[in-house]
């Protein structure tokens, strides 16, 4: 088990017997194989981001993390509609004032319970921008 090269590793690109194809992105969940052909268009492939292997074992690729997460906002364990006082942190979700998922201004977003999300959601009157003070 002395050479653990793979041939990959050891032909440049545009050389070997595949010369005629360009490499394949290599898979996002396993990081060794790569990747599968998605579809081919116009003489074009384009490839996924798993391997067939970790499509098949339906291996997860880490999710993004959320806009307002990265803006700074941090979820609340309380309702600001409500009150309600939460036990776990998947009670309560940041609900986006203005509808935009993409806006992620700090007076835009509000931590709110699963119950309140739905009544928002049910009716004709949501909150308007301006109506509370924002979370820092």
């Amino acid at each position: 088990m002395g050479n653990t090269k793979k041939y990959h590793d050891t032909v440049p690109f545009g050389k070997g017997p595949w010369h005629k194809y360009p490499m394949r992105p290599i898979c996002q969940a396993c990081g060794q194989r790569p990747c599968a052909v998605n579809y081919i268009r116009e003489d074009v492939k384009h490839y996924r981001k798993r391997c067939e292997t970790c499509a098949r074992k339906n291996r997860g690729i880490r999710p993004r993390e959320p806009r307002w997460k990265s803006a700074g906002y941090k979820k609340k364990m309380s309702c600001d509609r409500c009150g309600f006082r939460a036990r776990y942190a998947s009670q309560i979700l940041v609900y986006h004032q203005d509808g935009n998922l993409n806006n992620a201004a700090l007076k835009n977003l509000k931590s709110v319970c699963k119950n309140c999300v739905e009544e928002l959601l049910r009716s004709d009157l949501p909150w308007r921008l301006g109506d509370l003070e924002p979370d820092v």
